[in-house]
Formats: C-alpha cells, sequence, structure tokens
C-alpha cells in the first residue's frame, strides 16, 4: 500500500509538471482540521479547535447557483444530527460562475430570509486560485490522503471530517445533503 501511494503521488507530481494540470492540489503543511481560524460571517474569529471530538461537514456555498436549494438539505441534516456533536460549516465562495458576489452581510441575509440557515456560515474565501485560503488548500491537498485530494469543482462540494480533525469523505455537488451516501457516511463518524 505504501509503495502504491508512492507511486501515485510520483505519477501526479511528473503529469503535473508536464501538462500543467490545476486538478492536482498542492500540498499544504497544516497538519490537521483544527490548525486553521476563520471568520465567521458575523466576523468573529472562530478556532477550529472546537471542532475536536465533532463530525463536521464543509461545504462551499453560493447564493445564485444551480445547487443553491441545497441550503435546504444542509439546514435539514444539520437539524438532525446537532445534537450527537454534528456541525455544517458553510463557507462562501465566488469563483465559480461568480454566483456568490455578495458582501457577508448579503449572503447572510439571503440564507437567513429564503432557507433559514442555523448552521455556522463563515466569511466568503476563495477555494481555488492563487488566492486560495489555507482551509482549502489543505481540504483540496485531501488532508494528506491523495483518493480525497483534487481541486473543488464547483459549489456546494462537501468534505466530511471525523472528530480527529480527518477528512474521511468527499461529495460532488449533485450529491444532496441528505442523500444516504452522505447520511450514512456520517451516521457511521457519529457513532465512532
Amino acid at each position: 500500500m505504501k509503495l502504491k501511494s508512492i507511486v501515485c503521488g510520483l505519477t501526479a507530481v511528473v503529469l503535473s509538471f508536464f501538462t500543467g494540470s490545476t486538478m492536482i492540489a498542492e500540498p499544504f503543511a497544516g497538519a490537521s482540521f483544527y490548525d486553521f481560524t476563520m471568520k465567521t460571517i458575523d466576523g468573529r474569529d472562530i478556532n477550529f479547535e472546537i471542532y475536536k471530538g465533532k463530525v463536521v461537514l464543509v461545504v462551499n456555498v453560493a447564493s445564485f447557483c444551480g445547487y443553491t436549494k441545497q441550503y435546504t438539505g444542509l439546514e435539514e441534516i444539520f437539524q438532525k444530527y446537532k445534537d450527537r456533536d454534528f456541525v455544517v460549516i458553510g463557507i462562501p465562495a465566488n469563483n465559480y460562475g461568480e454566483q456568490e458576489p455578495g458582501s457577508d452581510e448579503e449572503i447572510k441575509e439571503f440564507c437567513s430570509k429564503n432557507y433559514n440557515v442555523t448552521f455556522q456560515m463563515f466569511s466568503k474565501i476563495s477555494t481555488r486560485g492563487k488566492d486560495k485560503h489555507p482551509l482549502y488548500q489543505f481540504l483540496t491537498a485531501g488532508g494528506g490522503n491523495e483518493l480525497l485530494a483534487g481541486e473543488v469543482a464547483w459549489n456546494f462540494e462537501k468534505f466530511l471530517i471525523d472528530k480527529k480533525g480527518t477528512i474521511v469523505s468527499r461529495y460532488k455537488r449533485h450529491i444532496e445533503p441528505m442523500s444516504e451516501e452522505v447520511v450514512t457516511k456520517i451516521e457511521e463518524q457519529l457513532s465512532k
């Protein structure tokens, strides 16, 4: 298994060198999900150490996307499991089709008014490109797991973090928050 990881890693490096591919995530030195501090949508700093011992679903969100309706499922799954140490983190980004152009205040109002969002929303960041936020450098590097590495393709991509701060699963935009695939994995992690 270790040899396979080395070969895969070397292949990715060689391919990225010759193709200039942006699909291969750059490495990130962050050791853990808990190494990050971010501003909430209200401007407060939150150190991710508060999420130790919790299962966390991190989602890049946008107000004017075909997948924006997933706010309903995100709120539903948050309400279903919040009493069992489960957290949803919404992170607005304007990187995909410029579908999140608003200010933090406008985004907060939109989410509250249209979807009654009560899960934690953070300040708008960049999730790709030269100004990619360090959290997304960590997430798109797979947290050290090359099977989970790769750039975020669009809004509403989801990363599931276990109680130890490790990325355990990743879901593309078309996977609904309340899908059997997501719910089963969340329940599996909550039972550990």
